[in-house]
């Protein structure tokens, strides 16, 4: 009896994850809208039946496709224990930045999936961004506020500053990897990496921001 009970368990997660496999494929290459329960259950090899079973709402299902893809949780005390590994600002960022752009070479599904996540449904774009996007900004922006008390950041806001790093890294990723740009100049990782986080503490120096405030008086002058 037992070993029945396990078995039926056990085949009902592979079922599971047919579903999931068979939804990521599709909902990655034709979005929320351009995707069908019943496409998803031909390809799992299952009956539609089935994956209402596990998942009542063809929402449900994409949500559930977006939590197997993620990998994105940075919480503070993960980035606390990067910070305790990495020596310097730059060690930590440049390691981050590196791991962000491996990650999503070598699978841009989440991305895909997202760009119609937002396009298609914004109430799943917004939980998404809410359930993990958020706090890894956030996580990085703490980082940035303890930098700042201490001296080695200049004053501006930190949430806006940890968007410009990972934005940066991002969008670097989506050019490479969604838009092709990859076939015409594929750049080394650790070299973006390391190049971004330079341009990124130039900005963030306690000096720059003097330099900034002549900019912005000159500007002023001429009217611009």
């Amino acid at each position: 009896m037992g070993t029945s009970t396990a078995s039926i368990r056990h085949s009902a997660a592979e079922r599971r994850q047919q579903i999931l496999e068979a939804a990521v494929e599709l909902f990655a290459r034709r979005g929320f809208q351009g995707t069908t329960t019943r496409q998803i259950a031909d390809r799992a090899g299952v009956n539609e039946a089935i994956i209402f079973r596990h998942y009542p709402t063809k929402e449900e299902l994409y949500w559930a496709v977006i939590e197997h893809k993620s990998h994105l949780a940075q919480s503070k005390e993960t980035l606390r224990e990067r910070q305790q590994r990495c020596g310097s600002d730059r060690e930590l960022l440049s390691s981050l930045a590196l791991e962000i752009l491996d990650r999503r070479a070598k699978d841009s599904t989440l991305s895909r999936l997202l760009f119609f996540t937002a396009l298609e449904n914004h109430r799943l774009s917004h939980r998404f961004f809410k359930t993990y996007v958020a706090q890894y900004f956030e996580a990085l922006a703490d980082y940035i506020r303890e930098g700042t008390r201490e001296g080695r950041f200049r004053e501006v806001d930190p949430l806006l500053a940890a968007r410009a790093f990972l934005g940066m890294v991002v969008y670097h990723s989506w050019i490479q990897e969604l838009f092709g740009w990859k076939r015409d100049q594929d750049f080394d990782h650790r070299t973006v990496s390391s190049v971004l986080t330079d341009i990124w503490l130039a900005g963030m120096s306690p000096g720059q921001k003097a330099a900034s405030l002549a900019v912005a008086g000159k500007s002023k002058e001429k009217g611009c």
